[in-house]
């Protein structure tokens, strides 16, 4: 459907995250480092116009999960809550000055392999609001309609020999993402179709585990 990116648009998705009920913090979420993710929503680049979210590829000399795609975020510092968090690393990373009154919702947490656990915040960036990727931490920024992410072939679901558990991935232009990626990006596909699907048993390809 078309998500044109306006007022209407934004009271829509901030109507639907309000609706969507998260799950409490399961067992292993005492173990894990808190971190956090921005799902930020923008103006679409033309010709496909509309509402997008933000998806960047890591810088190659990054210690961690180089050249990957991702959502902005990062760890959580001490005491920190996930929606500041969330608005402080989009800052870091595309210099995107963003405050709380932005925060549209929250989806599921979600636990890593690599021994995190994921709070996706959904953030409202106004249509003036000037992306300025940091080289250090982002190789590229890309605007991805949410028309593309509710296809429905945008994602599938495989097997690996390693896990019982489904592994996720997102089609997009040629490349697959995988999770925790693809996981947060499907379950906003779900909130915005009004379904409480769940996530955090989606499984990441083995290179992710590390």
């Amino acid at each position: 459907m078309a998500r044109p990116f306006d007022d209407a648009t934004r009271r829509n998705i901030a109507a639907r995250c309000a609706e969507f009920t998260r799950l409490p913090p399961g067992e292993p979420a005492a173990t894990l480092k808190p971190a956090a993710v921005a799902i930020a929503l923008v103006e679409a680049s033309e010709p496909d116009g509309g509402t997008a979210l933000l998806l960047t590829l890591r810088a190659a000399g990054l210690r961690a999960h180089r050249g990957q795609w991702a959502l902005p975020g990062g760890r959580c510092d001490k005491g920190e809550s996930a929606e500041r968090a969330a608005l402080r690393e989009l800052h870091e990373e595309l210099g995107l000055e963003i405050d709380e009154a932005h925060v549209l919702g929250l989806l599921d947490d979600y636990p890593t392999r690599s021994g995190y656990l994921i709070t996706p915040v959904v953030v409202w960036a106004a249509a003036s609001t000037a992306i300025s990727p940091n080289p250090a931490e982002v190789a590229s920024v890309h605007r991805i309609s949410l028309a593309n992410i509710e296809r429905a072939n945008a994602f599938d679901f495989t097997a690996i020999a390693e896990s019982a558990r489904r592994v996720i991935r997102y089609h997009h232009a040629g490349q697959i993402i995988h999770a925790p990626t693809a996981a947060l990006i499907y379950q906003f596909r779900e909130v915005l179709a009004g379904r409480d699907t769940r996530v955090a048993e989606l499984e990441q390809p083995v290179f992710a585990w590390k």
